[in-house]
């Protein structure tokens, strides 16, 4: 017996949408390595400019700001890393570490095997799924306590790298559950990493060491007055930002109306995600590398970041019928934060009536 779909899934022109971009497959190394080298060396650049600037002078704020924007862009290419065909940049992935994911203490092992089984049908929405809460069908709240949990994060992974991973090298029972409960970049904290968990990272036990040594020499040079206590306050408010803004990007990515226990189709999952074009200026600021495009991303999750724009223009203009694919666009952040604030609320007062 065959199974049922519903009627806007059977509709939904996978095929053809397939054939109009298949020539936008091949990722750039040029534009990798370009756009993040540019962005980083801006991002350390505004953060000391920041650092050496006199108190709340303009210079600082200046820097300030550019530090969040640019680190943030940068430290998004951990997203990029986890779906690159398997054993390739395996020097970006090496430079990406040392000069990014170690220093903001998100080493690429952290979203590497994680992130792809977001991508999987039978995973997609479930329980299962470490990167999707049902916020659509629950209290606005829980979405306010997601953001809040910034200010907390960046702590956290200090924490984590800084002592529990030398205390898990030294009490054995430990490794497990900071495995399975601290090594993930994840929005459920009720996520349990699996052990067989990674795709790419099989030096992860290296980035782990590294950043816990990484943090430690930081904190020790500032407590020896080699570095001011600043400079740990700067890097602390500069990643909450980063995370406040990656929260609020999160939460307009999908629809997140999956109550948990159903599966999701290909075509449901790009249904139940968000494509945000807006404006190609600001737009890309708390939506870097590509994901504005969240949704084109879930219909070709191996297509690479900087196709992603050409792939959604030839979509829509190029479709026979693009009535199913345009109804994931949103007309930018605030627009898609309203709306799954509206479901979320009418959810929840439905519960209470």
């Amino acid at each position: 017996m065959t199974e049922q779909k519903t009627p806007y899934v059977k509709e939904f022109p996978l095929r053809e949408a397939h054939h109009l971009v298949r020539d936008l497959m091949t990722p750039n190394p040029w534009i990798y390595w370009t756009d993040f080298m540019f962005h980083i060396t801006l991002g350390w650049t505004a953060f000391f400019t920041a650092l050496l600037s006199p108190l709340f002078s303009l210079w600082q704020l200046a820097g300030y700001v550019l530090a969040v924007v640019s680190l943030y862009r940068s430290a998004i290419f951990v997203h990029e890393l986890a779906h690159l065909k398997k054993g390739t940049f395996i020097n970006f992935r090496r430079v990406w570490n040392i000069i990014c994911g170690i220093p903001l203490m998100i080493p690429s092992f952290t979203y590497d095997g994680v992130h792809n089984d977001h991508h999987k049908p039978d995973v997609y929405g479930t329980s299962k799924d470490g990167e999707y809460l049902p916020f659509a069908t629950r209290r606005p709240a829980e979405m306010v306590v997601y953001v809040l949990l910034s200010f907390l994060i960046p702590v956290l992974l200090v924490a984590r790298f800084l002592l529990l991973t030398p205390l898990s090298y030294l009490i054995p029972p430990l490794r497990k559950i900071v495995w399975e409960r601290a090594s993930s970049l994840t929005i459920d904290p009720t996520y349990r990493r699996a052990e067989n968990a990674i795709r790419n990272d099989l030096n992860w036990r290296q980035q782990e060491i590294a950043a816990s040594l990484f943090a430690a020499s930081v904190i020790a040079l500032v407590v020896l007055e080699v570095f001011p206590y600043a400079l740990l306050v700067l890097w602390y408010l500069i990643a909450v930002t980063i995370f406040i803004l990656n929260s609020l990007r999160t939460l307009a990515a999908h629809a997140y109306r999956n109550p948990g226990e159903q599966k999701m189709t290909l075509a449901e999952q790009y249904l139940d995600s968000i494509n945000i074009p807006g404006n190609f200026l600001i737009t890309p600021l708390w939506a870097p590398v590509g994901l504005r495009y969240h949704a084109t991303h879930h219909l070709f999750m191996s297509m690479p970041y900087h196709n992603l724009g050409k792939a959604q223009r030839r979509l829509v203009s190029g479709l026979a019928d693009n009535t199913q694919y345009i109804k994931t666009i949103r007309g930018g952040l605030w627009d898609a934060l309203k709306q799954i604030w509206r479901e979320s609320s009418t959810s929840a007062s439905s519960h209470h009536s």
